[in-house]
């Protein structure tokens, strides 16, 4: 009877501390729901990316991982799909503060921000990737916009991807290529060019001096470049002939002799 008493009495102590223990827990949950934030939430470093956030350093088995594909699309639009391992993106809308294990991802083009992800899949305009080849990087965040980093280094991951730069220009047209510019060696030798000295002298060709058509020569009859006065000179009447005038005898001659006598 005394075991059985004793045994009653330890389980009431267990049932009393049980209920003080579960009226504890009702009295914290009273306001709203909040994520937790821990340890595994990892700690702040001094160090900072090359925007100025902060590093928050976790340890190698609760830090999250980021892989990155990217491919071209046929209107010359890239398509970007992210991986992710022990990270989950937040919704838009959810409090700024460092859970372990959540946040989202920043795309960067050769180190220049271009996008703030909430999802794995992007498009990549063709405007932001310009003809060469280029580094294409996702790195993960907390929500309080801090970076999450493992010794001291960003959680991230690049693609390297190289544009051919069809839509470089307005409208889509294809930039010049430089290897389709003409070879200087292909050019005209000045040495085959025409020589000033064998041009004709402007003097020997007919006209005025100031290169204006010359002039009908008042001198000239008409009627020999006209072909009307051609017709009219036919149709004029021809002057009959004029009798030669008789000469004089030269007195010395014996003609002029023979008459005297």
């Amino acid at each position: 009877m005394s075991w059985t008493r004793r045994g009653f009495a330890a389980l009431a102590v267990c049932v009393l501390l049980l209920t003080g223990s579960a009226g504890c827990g009702t009295s914290d949950t009273d306001g709203p729901e909040r994520p937790a934030v821990t340890a595994a939430a990892g700690r702040l470093l001094d160090d900072t990316d090359e925007d100025g956030r902060r590093l928050r350093e976790v340890g190698r088995g609760d830090a999250p991982e980021v892989g990155i594909e990217v491919q071209p699309e046929a209107d010359g639009d890239w398509r970007v799909r992210l991986s992710v391992r022990g990270f989950r993106f937040s919704p838009a809308g959810t409090p700024a503060e460092a859970v372990a294990g959540r946040g989202l991802a920043y795309l960067y083009v050769d180190g220049v921000l271009v996008a703030r992800l909430r999802d794995p899949a992007h498009r990549l305009a063709a405007g932001l990737v310009p003809r060469g080849t280029h580094h294409v990087t996702a790195r993960l965040y907390a929500d309080d916009g801090t970076v999450w980093a493992v010794d001291g280094e960003p959680v991230e991951n690049t693609a390297d991807i190289t544009a051919s730069g069809a839509t470089d220009a307005p409208g889509g047209a294809d930039a010049p290529d430089p290897a389709d510019a003409p070879d200087p060696a292909d050019a005209p030798d000045p040495a085959d060019a025409p020589d000033p000295a064998d041009a004709p002298d402007p003097a020997d060709a007919p006209g005025t001096a100031d290169g204006t058509e010359p002039a009908a020569d008042p001198a000239r009859p008409a009627d020999l470049a006209d072909p009307a006065h051609a017709a009219h000179r036919k149709a004029a009447p021809t002057a009959a002939p004029t009798a030669p005038e008789p000469s004089t005898p030269d007195p010395r001659s014996p003609a002029a002799d023979g008459r005297a006598s």
